[in-house]
């Protein structure tokens, strides 16, 4: 294996958006470093059912609406 071509793979700490934390390997960061998740399976409406609004940052979603609400029948 060529030398320099690898990112370093290190050990990482996540914490999940209700505060469970798990060890994983990871190249994102330093070794040791904590990455604290806003979106996560047992927050995301994908995974829970849709039960969560949407975070509008930068109104993206309204954006959208606007442009295609003759499609979506508004």
């Amino acid at each position: 294996m060529k030398k320099d071509t690898h990112p370093d793979y290190h050990e990482i700490t996540v914490v999940m958006t209700d505060g469970t934390e798990y060890q994983t390997r990871s190249t994102w960061g330093k070794a040791g470093d904590v990455l604290k998740l806003d979106i996560d399976s047992k927050s995301h409406p994908a995974w829970t059912g849709g039960n969560q609004r949407l975070v509008d940052s930068g109104g993206q979603v309204a954006k959208f609406n606007k442009r295609f609400q003759n499609l979506l029948g508004g």
